[in-house]
C-alpha cells in the first residue's frame, strides 16, 4: 500500500471511529450508489509480495459481505435501468447498483453464485476486443513483464527487480509514466517489453476473459444486463474524436447484433478525468447511449438527472477489502471531501 493509501485509510478509520461518517450522511449520501467491480476471486497466495493490480479484484467472501451490508445501511440492490430512473424521483427507495467492468470469466464463475444468492442484478461492462483477444491488456502485460525480469531495461532507464519490493517499484514507476503519455506511445514501450520475455496479451486474455459463446450463455441469466465497454479498452479522451466514436459506437453495434439486444449503457475504459470528459459525454449521448459511467468517485444526487452519461461511481477494491471502510464509503461522507461539496463533478 502506497503513502497515498495509508492516508486514505487512516481518514476511513478516524470517519468510523468518531461516527462522523454516520451524523452526515443524510447530506452526504445522496440518491443511491453505482458500484464497480472487476474481479472477483479467490486470492492466490502465490502472488504475495508482488501484485500490483490486485486492486481491481476482491474476494468473493467479501463481495457476499459487501452486498449483505448494502442493505443493511438501508440500500435496496437494484439494476442500473432502474437506478437511472430513479435518480430525479425523490420519493424512491435509496439503492445500490452493481457493475463488472471487462468481462471477465470469474465475474461468471464466483460473482454470479453471490449475486443469485442474495438476488443482487448486475450490469457487465464488455470491452469486444477482449472477447475476440484483439484488445491489449496493457496492464497485465507490463505486471507480467517485470515479474519474469530481474532488470527493466527500458524508455533510457534500468530498474531494478529482483525481489517483490523492486518489481513493485519498478511497475509503479513506469505505470505512471507511461500513462502520462499518449497512449500509442503507451502501448508501444509496454509491447516492446512483453515482447522480449514472450508475454502475449492474447495468452493472457484466453485466461482470463470469457468467448462469444460464454458471454451469450451469461448474458442469458436473468439477473445480468450487459453494456458495452469500448473496442479496445482505449482511454477515450487521449485519441481523436473519430477514434472514440468509433470505440464507442462500434462496440454498440457488434453486441447488439451478437447478443440480439439493444446495448443502452457504456462504461468508459478507466473512467478518471483523464480518460473521460465531457467530449465523451456528448459522444456516448449522440450515439444514443442512455446513461454511461465513469470511475470518477461519488454518490447519485438529483443533479445527476441532467448528466447521465457521467455517473460517478464508487469501487469495490482491493485496496479496502474491509466492512468498516465499506460503511464509510457508502455514506458519501469521503466523496463530499474529495469533491469539496460538489455534487457533480462531470468538467
Amino acid at each position: 500500500m502506497t503513502f497515498k493509501h495509508a492516508v486514505i485509510g487512516a481518514g476511513f478509520a478516524a470517519m468510523r471511529a468518531s461516527g462522523l461518517h454516520k451524523a452526515i450522511s443524510a447530506a452526504t449520501r445522496g440518491r443511491g450508489v453505482i458500484l464497480t467491480l472487476h474481479h472477483v476471486r479467490p486470492w492466490a497466495p502465490a502472488t504475495l509480495g508482488y501484485a500490483p493490480n490486485r486492486l481491481l479484484e476482491i474476494t468473493p467472501e467479501f463481495l457476499d459481505e459487501a452486498l449483505g451490508l448494502v442493505r443493511e445501511v438501508g440500500l435496496e440492490l437494484v439494476s442500473l435501468d432502474e437506478a437511472v430512473r430513479r435518480i430525479p424521483d425523490p420519493d424512491a427507495a435509496p439503492f445500490a447498483a452493481l457493475t463488472f467492468d471487462d468481462g471477465y470469466r470469474d465475474t461468471r464463475d464466483f460473482a454470479l453464485p453471490i449475486l443469485e444468492r442474495h438476488g443482487a442484478p448486475a450490469t457487465v461492462f464488455l470491452a469486444t476486443g477482449l472477447i475476440e483477444r484483439t484488445a491489449r491488456l496493457w496492464w497485465l502485460e507490463l505486471e507480467e513483464a517485470i515479474r519474469r525480469l530481474d532488470i527493466v531495461d527500458v524508455d533510457c532507464m534500468r530498474l531494478a527487480a529482483r525481489d517483490p519490493r523492486q518489481k513493485s517499484a519498478a511497475f509503479d514507476r513506469l505505470y505512471w509514466l507511461l500513462r502520462a503519455r499518449p497512449e500509442s506511445q503507451l502501448l508501444d514501450v509496454v509491447g516492446e517489453l512483453a515482447g522480449r520475455v514472450g508475454v502475449s496479451s492474447a495468452v493472457i486474455a484466453d485466461k482470463l476473459f470469457m468467448d462469444w459463446d460464454e458471454v451469450a450463455q451469461f448474458a442469458s441469466h436473468p439477473l445480468i444486463s450487459i453494456g458495452a465497454h469500448s473496442l479496445t479498452h482505449r482511454r477515450l479522451a487521449r485519441w481523436p474524436a473519430d477514434v472514440a466514436r468509433e470505440e464507442m459506437a462500434r462496440s454498440k453495434a457488434i453486441l447488439e447484433q451478437r447478443l440480439r439486444r439493444p446495448m443502452t449503457s457504456f462504461a468508459y475504459p478507466v473512467g478518471d478525468p483523464t480518460s473521460a470528459g465531457p467530449r465523451e459525454f456528448q459522444l456516448a449521448r449522440e450515439i444514443g447511449y442512455t446513461c454511461a459511467v465513469t470511475t470518477r468517485p461519488g454518490m447519485l444526487f438529483a443533479e445527476h438527472a441532467e448528466h447521465l452519461t457521467a455517473l460517478p461511481r464508487v469501487s469495490l477494491n482491493g485496496l479496502w477489502q474491509d466492512r468498516g471502510y465499506l460503511e464509510v464509503l457508502l455514506s458519501g461522507a469521503p466523496f463530499a471531501i474529495w469533491n469539496r461539496g460538489r455534487r457533480l463533478n462531470v468538467a
